[in-house]
């Protein structure tokens, strides 16, 4: 069994488990604990009181953060001739059609969102295997799917992300860098936990909100009051 370094010795004694912290307190903490060399991302771990084999409560949505993730997200758009260069001006990555689903069935997938129009849909059901797991299937419930190439492309690069919940309830999304100051995690948290606020389902019984922890890459998580959102 590895030993504790003594910088994550020091780390984990700055965060108390049994503590339930504030956002303020997080958001400026998370940036305190950090502990890598690079820019890490920020996540918020959300266990909803939600069970998403029901349709009606597997929360789905899409945000737009006002300070963005921090990471300029690849693009790939997948559109008919005419809109290769209304999706080029729009500062997608990649533009076509035929060659990148035959990329994509050959094990390619170094995109991190995908927007397609309505019309070529049919023709990506032979990657649906490949793209799905991966969260990467274009869909009309994130705007992924849609003849505004551009404003669809725009959103994306501006800082539009969608989340999901998972098959244990959970939804995991990145809410900015460590180099972001407290304020702007603060402000980009609650954008996202607003926006998962909305969509809770009539059906869903008990506390909406479970639980709620925030971490940096490698760090430990900080446990959230979940009450503020309640």
């Amino acid at each position: 069994m590895s030993q504790l370094t003594k910088k994550r010795k020091s780390v984990n004694e700055k965060v108390d488990p049994k503590k339930l912290y504030s956002l303020d307190e997080a958001c400026s903490l998370v940036r305190e604990i950090n502990t890598t060399k690079f820019d890490a991302s920020v996540d918020l771990h959300i266990r909803l009181g939600v069970d998403p084999r029901k349709p009606d409560q597997a929360i789905r949505g899409t945000v737009t953060l006002p300070h963005g993730t921090g990471k300029t997200k690849r693009v790939l758009v997948l559109c008919t001739p005419d809109k290769v260069a209304e999706a080029r001006s729009a500062g997608a990555d990649h533009v076509g059609l035929d060659e990148f689903i035959q990329k994509i069935a050959g094990g390619w997938a170094d995109v991190d969102v995908i927007i397609a129009m309505p019309t070529v849909m049919a023709q990506l059901g032979k990657v649906g295997k490949i793209l799905g797991p991966r969260g990467l299937m274009p869909n009309p419930k994130t705007g992924t799917v849609t003849m505004d190439i551009a404003g669809a492309v725009q959103d994306v690069k501006g800082g539009k992300i969608a989340f999901r919940v998972d098959k244990f309830g959970i939804i995991h999304a990145s809410v900015g860098r460590v180099s972001f100051n407290a304020d702007k995690l603060k402000e980009n948290s609650n954008e996202l936990l607003h926006a998962i606020a909305k969509l809770k389902p009539s059906s869903a019984k008990g506390a909406y909100f479970k639980t709620i922890s925030m971490a940096s890459t490698m760090s430990p998580g900080i446990k959230l009051d979940t009450r503020f959102v309640q």
